[in-house]
């Protein structure tokens, strides 16, 4: 795990007779997330309740977010400090020209997947020639499929995609209407089993077919004007995720402190899954947060390959690890 240098709380003793130093205001910062609150976003509200970034002078706000391209959009924009994106997106909207750099490479493993009831039997890639999957046009998963399905020497004639809005594939699924979807192994993996049915999933990593997942970034002016701010800000996110994966409940209590009429079962679990994905063979033996330059560079292939990314810039100027303490 990353070593973390704890701020030292020395200064009364070494001011004595010279009083109490001023007190000044902390440092405002917002944290916009990529989605609705969930068991991915747990973490920081731990580490807000147990007061890691205020030890880091921090006074941080965290807002809901509404998909990973907004959360890029914003961040760019200055209307928040700080944002989570899957690396595609980050990608793809640094390539037009968004000022916008990861600061931590929080999943490096991939949370995208393919997601069955148990009952269809769908085990393996080949499984799923002579299927109906659900689909939503022209997100990631449906943009990388045709990599799952080169790596995995699948015949794409013989898999029906139907398109639909997101919320509609689980049900579709549950009805039968299809039987697979595409979707998240974090996210409509739990919706399916909370209606009462087993689901099943292989996972896009698994198939050959691993991209960088979430990641947290900000504006490259704050990363010019304010590097301390950033590297106090990663500093106690880091903590705040050690301390979830030390306790991944006390993590979902915090949230459910927050927004109440969370599913405590599914956003723990929908937690666990998200710390099995936060590191990947690149990363196995660095800290929370660091992002390796294959799966970085991998990802850009894939990206270029299957989303249209077009860029002469190299894969490792979209993120950095200078923030994280090694």
């Amino acid at each position: 795990m990353t070593k973390l240098l704890r701020p030292a709380l020395v200064a009364a003793a070494l001011l004595g007779a010279a009083g109490a130093p001023p007190a000044h205001a902390a440092d405002e910062a917002t944290l916009i997330l990529n989605w609705y609150l969930g068991g991915l976003h747990a973490p920081f509200y731990l580490g807000k309740e147990r007061g890691f970034y205020e030890e880091e002078d921090i006074d941080l706000t965290i807002q809901e977010g509404r998909g990973s391209a907004v959360a890029a959009q914003v961040v760019a924009a200055g209307d928040v400090d700080f944002g989570m994106s899957d690396a595609g997106s980050l990608m793809l909207a640094g390539s037009k020209g968004l000022p916008i750099k990861a600061v931590m490479s929080l999943l490096n493993t991939s949370g995208f997947g393919v997601i069955s009831l148990a009952e269809t039997g769908i085990e393996t890639a080949k499984d799923l020639e002579g299927k109906v999957l659900a689909v939503s046009p022209g997100d990631a998963l449906t943009q990388l499929f045709p990599a799952v399905a080169a790596a995995n020497d699948l015949d794409e004639s013989k898999i029906e995609l139907v398109f639909m809005d997101p919320a509609a594939k689980p049900v579709a699924v549950m009805e039968g209407r299809a039987d697979a979807l595409l979707g998240g192994i974090d996210d409509q993996y739990f919706l399916i089993e909370a209606q009462g049915h087993q689901p099943a999933a292989l996972r896009f990593a698994d198939l050959g077919v691993n991209t960088v997942g979430i990641t947290v970034h900000t504006h490259e002016d704050t990363i010019a004007e304010q590097p301390e701010l950033v590297e106090r800000f990663v500093r106690a996110s880091v903590r705040s995720w050690e301390a979830a994966l030390e306790d991944p409940e006390a993590a979902v209590d915090a949230a459910l402190k927050v927004k109440p009429d969370l599913d405590r079962e599914s956003t723990l679990k929908q937690l666990k899954v998200d710390l099995d994905l936060l590191l990947s063979p690149n990363t196995e033996n660095q800290g929370i947060g660091y992002g390796s330059a294959e799966d970085w560079e991998h990802t850009k292939e894939l990206l270029t390959q299957y989303r249209e990314l077009q860029t002469d810039r190299e894969a490792t100027s979209f993120y950095t690890n200078d923030f994280l303490l090694q």
